[in-house]
């Protein structure tokens, strides 16, 4: 009786002792507290992100990866798509602009391929409408890859024989496989499944412990300055196009936008808007790549396109949820192929 009456006693003084923890406890800091109901803008990224025309097949996606790393694609034969888009480091170089045939420099800064296939088009001023139109233009720029035409580029593919029956297995139905759409094709249907999933998407399902507090409290500020304007979706951007210096006039103006495709007085200065995903990894930043850090990317939105001096903790608390859009690398997926090797009929390089 006497142990028995000792246990409740000792029961009851852990109950209260439990009790006035949780009382003298914190409460939690309302910085991080986050309202699902606020996150209706945003949603996981998809598994992967299907061409109008339907599934690609296996053999499609197996050549686009060939292709994708293809350096004989290349006047030179010593540039590929990886060479400006690495896909082992998110699918940037991290150069202010990329070296292209001969080092030409281009004009624009090379975004990230990883997600790419869900943006509204392709390229900074959207003059592609999606990545297997994209995929075509690097290939026959003079400043990149300099092919001098598509009937080199086919004659390149056709003089090896492994490529023949990659182009037949992936295009059954068409009478010339090797065609220079169906490179596009091909390099865009291995390009839609470059998808990162991040600690992001786990916390959109409903994972509340994929954010730590400091990240919560970056979310919230991100949404209360208004980043979310243009920064939403699934991939926090990329969906829509606007003047680079809304609030402000941005400094370095010098670069039309898609004036220089559309002619419409209302396009100076407009670009896509970029997506945020990797936004971490994918320095420096901006069309014209002169913008280094994360840290003062953030700044100069805020100045520009808010309007906003943001402070040093708000920048740092914005840049700690940014981090939270560095998703994971598919590395079985983007693995180097091994591809064909060259024969006598096989063009020989051209560095001219």
């Amino acid at each position: 009786m006497r142990t028995s009456s000792l246990g409740v006693f000792t029961t009851l003084l852990i109950t209260l002792f439990a009790a006035a923890c949780a009382k003298s406890a914190p409460p939690p800091d309302e910085a991080s507290k986050v309202d699902r109901a606020q996150l209706a803008m945003f949603s996981p990224l998809p598994e992967l992100v299907e061409a109008a025309s339907g599934p690609a097949s296996a053999p499609l996606v197996d050549l686009g990866r060939m292709l994708y790393f293809e350096k004989r694609l290349s006047k030179s034969q010593q540039l590929s798509c990886n060479s400006c888009h690495d896909l082992a480091t998110f699918g940037v170089d991290n150069q202010t602009t990329s070296a292209g045939h001969k080092g030409q420099k281009g004009s624009r800064n090379s975004p990230t391929v990883y997600n790419a296939a869900a943006h509204v088009a392709q390229f900074w001023d959207g003059r592609a409408p999606d990545v297997e139109a994209q995929a075509k233009g690097p290939v026959l720029n003079p400043v990149e890859m300099a092919m001098p035409s598509e009937h080199v580029v086919i004659a390149v593919l056709t003089s090896m024989p492994a490529y023949v029956e990659a182009f037949q297995k992936a295009f059954p139905g068409d009478a010339k496989p090797i065609s220079y759409d169906n490179v596009g094709k091909a390099i865009g249907a291995f390009e839609r499944r470059l998808v990162t999933p991040s600690r992001w998407d786990d916390f959109l399902k409903g994972d509340d412990n994929a954010l730590t507090p400091e990240e919560k409290a970056g979310l919230k500020m991100f949404t209360e300055a208004g980043c979310q304007t243009c920064h939403a979706g699934p991939l926090l951007g990329g969906q829509s196009f606007q003047r680079l210096g809304m609030v402000k006039p941005f400094p370095r103006a010098d670069d039309p936008g898609r004036f220089a495709l559309t002619k419409a007085a209302a396009d100076q200065s407009v670009f896509k808007v970029p997506a945020l995903r990797n936004v971490q990894k994918t320095s420096p930043y901006f069309h014209d790549g002169k913008t280094v850090t994360l840290w003062d990317a953030v700044g100069e939105m805020g100045e520009y396109q808010l309007g906003r001096t943001l402070t040093d903790k708000e920048i740092g608390d914005i840049v700690a949820f940014l981090r939270t859009l560095t998703g994971q690398l598919p590395t079985d997926y983007i693995k180097p192929p091994e591809l064909p090797p060259s024969t006598p009929a096989t063009p020989k390089p051209d560095v001219r």
